[in-house]
């Protein structure tokens, strides 16, 4: 810039214009230099600084507990905490070849539809689905990965942090995921306090912008269970994107970390869940289906209704090919693969999963995730029409006492729906889904449909923020 070519082109211009540069490059950067200077100057000479130091050091080179527990102490850079657990130290056959966890692909098309001519003709709307998922997209799905928003709740995270180590005694673990992302977990072990709820780990997924210092986490922990908190890749100091594949690796190693090291088994695993966290939670219940069960509190069946809510009509096709292609939560069929106890938990007032509004409660994405359950995966011959219309009679109840309105109205009897399904499950060691009800009268089915939809769904009359109380969070109904 300083060197004009037009005049003498002499070794002397060129010394005098390159030593111009570099004073006004020295005099723009000189504060910075200094603030470096200076903060390595305090460190230096700050005895708990080069304490931490030597602590954090010892703990990389040998990584044993009472090391682990000394540099709990101090809250520094995630990306400097030595690793707790990889998921190379196990042998997961979730895992493919290349080590990838992977999640069933969407079915594709045959024979003519396949065709070059094809690809070439969808492939801007391939660019374009590609461009909104990776910008805009995934920052609209997942609000709590915007680096802007986590500077925002930094004190917030600290504070909660803070909170989980010194009065619960947490230990926060670096998880390193089977597609090189670390993973950021809390855990707390209630097993030593003899409590009953303690033996039971319980395992939050948080919603689209939680995280665990924060989250659903405290819900059990009120409860008096073991539990273990883990973030988003790319929230708090997980890192990566929270794409489904992503997301699904790192749920892998969550469940294999509390297998393999903090030692539990897979029977005493209980997957809560909130909101989008339904996503990771289905798919551990999916992929690991001796868990013991699954409480999915405010969330959902389908990510597609609820991206076509927010986003014009006019982009209709172009967002169902996005949601499907890079950001398909498909909840309710990922639930329907598992045969274990489940708890689904509807907030009357909620805001975020419905349709139309929270003064429609119709329009609650959490009742069709009941119905999937109940009609396609359980009780397809009682869940008939006349099954479904009084189910979805109860669901649009508005108040506790219009739904026992409509429970009594049916005269159930609770003692009797319970030993009509004990009886077809002692005759008969299946699976579901289950033939009950195939040669039952209309009352009967109607009986039946009511007394499964009560014991699956609990009502809670709150807004899809509120935290759940840890009286309202138990242990699924069994039969």
């Amino acid at each position: 810039f300083f060197y004009n070519w037009d005049l003498d082109d002499d070794l002397t211009s060129l010394t005098w214009s390159s030593l111009m540069c570099f004073s006004i490059f020295s005099f723009l950067f000189l504060p910075f230099t200094l603030c470096i200077s200076c903060q390595g100057w305090g460190r230096w000479k700050n005895s708990e600084y080069l304490q931490f130091i030597s602590i954090l050091e010892e703990t990389k080179t040998n990584h044993t507990p009472a090391n682990k527990v000394r540099s709990l102490c101090y809250d520094f850079d995630f990306a400097s905490w030595p690793s707790d657990f990889s998921w190379t130290e196990v042998s997961s056959p979730k895992l493919s070849k290349g080590g990838v966890s992977l999640l069933k692909p969407e079915p594709r098309l045959r024979g003519a539809a396949d065709s070059v001519l094809n690809s070439v003709r969808t492939l801007p709307c391939h660019i374009i689905s590609f461009l909104i998922a990776h910008s805009f997209g995934r920052r609209m799905l997942y609000p709590g990965s915007v680096g802007l928003l986590q500077k925002a709740m930094r004190p917030m995270l600290q504070q909660g942090q803070a909170r989980l180590i010194e009065e619960f005694d947490g230990q926060r673990n670096k998880l390193v995921a089977c597609d090189g992302n670390n993973i950021d977990t809390m855990f707390v072990d209630r097993r030593r306090d003899g409590g009953q709820n303690g033996q039971t780990l319980v395992i939050c997924c948080e919603g689209n912008a939680g995280f665990y210092e924060v989250g659903c986490m405290n819900t059990p922990l009120e409860g008096g269970y073991s539990v273990l908190g883990w973030n988003h890749p790319g929230f708090g100091g997980s890192t990566g994107v929270p794409f489904p594949q992503n997301e699904a690796n790192a749920m892998d190693v969550v469940i294999q970390f509390a297998i393999h090291k903090l030692g539990f088994q897979l029977t005493d695993i209980v997957i809560y869940a909130w909101s989008i966290g339904g996503f990771t939670a289905t798919w551990a219940v999916m992929s690991y289906p001796e868990i013991q069960s699954i409480v999915l509190d405010a969330s959902f069946d389908d990510l597609l209704p609820l991206a076509l809510k927010v986003m014009p009509d006019s982009w209709r096709p172009l967002v169902q090919h996005t949601v499907r292609q890079y950001m398909n939560l498909n909840n309710a069929e990922q639930l329907l693969k598992y045969q274990g106890p489940v708890l689904l938990i509807r907030r009357t007032r909620d805001e975020i999963i419905t349709t139309t509004g929270p003064e429609d409660i119709m329009s609650n994405r959490g009742n069709n995730l009941l119905l999937k359950l109940l009609q396609f995966r359980w009780y397809p011959k009682i869940m008939t029409d006349e099954g479904v219309r009084v189910v979805r009679q109860w669901l649009g109840a508005s108040s506790h006492l219009e739904e026992m309105s409509v429970y009594s109205g049916y005269e159930v009897d609770d003692d009797w729906c319970t030993s009509v399904l004990q009886s077809y499950q002692a005759d008969r060691d299946v699976l579901f889904p289950w033939s009950v009800g195939e040669d039952m009268t209309v009352e009967g089915r109607r009986q039946l449909a009511l007394f499964l939809a009560r014991k699956y769904m609990q009502n809670f009359d709150t807004t899809h923020c509120t935290p759940l109380p840890a009286t309202e969070f138990h242990s699924p109904w069994r039969l």
